[in-house]
């Protein structure tokens, strides 16, 4: 089966990705391609536990090794492989790279939805977060290393569509209601 929208989800830590993403596979069943996958296998593959210090130990491996594109090209093909319907959530798109390979692949089939949140709010939130809280220095510091390793603006810059999180969930999910009517998608 063709796939008719290919819809990434994008935004800085802390900005509400988890809870757009959820909300969307929750409403309106859409299935979810996730790139944090091929780490996950991997670690899994070598018997390693899941952990951060792992996660980015073999994260940087697989780049090194395969090039920056590679993530983008291993979930491509989970993409073109995932037969549940004509529409695919995609999670943790990145860099500029990774947004360039898949917008090569699906050229218009490609949208993408930044959530926007201030850094105040996103910042709060990622200390305060029950699993794994960060301190502030460790929020600050985790946005320079997205901004500036991962290539993390480029995408959300060109982002097709901009969903600001900065009030209750339901105002964001309103928001994304409204995005998903463009793509003619009912609630499940």
């Amino acid at each position: 089966m063709e796939k008719k929208n290919i819809i990434a989800i994008l935004g800085m830590p802390g900005s509400g990705k988890t809870e757009a993403i959820e909300y969307l596979i929750a409403v309106y069943h859409l299935p979810k391609v996730y790139f944090g996958k091929v780490t996950f296998d991997e670690m899994q593959r070598r018997g390693l536990a899941i952990n951060s210090a792992n996660e980015r130990t073999v994260r940087e491996e697989l780049r090194e090794i395969h090039g920056e594109d590679y993530y983008a090209n291993e979930v491509i093909k989970m993409i073109d492989a995932n037969e549940d319907g004509e529409h695919v959530l995609v999670e943790s798109l990145y860099s500029w790279t990774e947004f360039q390979v898949l917008k090569r692949h699906f050229g218009e089939k490609l949208h993408t939805i930044a959530i926007y949140a201030s850094p105040t709010l996103r910042h709060e939130r990622l200390t305060t977060r029950p699993a794994r809280p960060l301190t502030k220095e460790e929020a600050e510091h985790r946005d320079a290393s997205q901004i500036v390793r991962l290539e993390q603006g480029g995408p959300i810059a060109v982002a097709d569509f901009l969903v600001h999180n900065e009030e209750e969930l339901s105002e964001m999910t309103d928001k994304l209601d409204a995005i998903m009517k463009q793509f003619d998608l009912p609630k499940a």
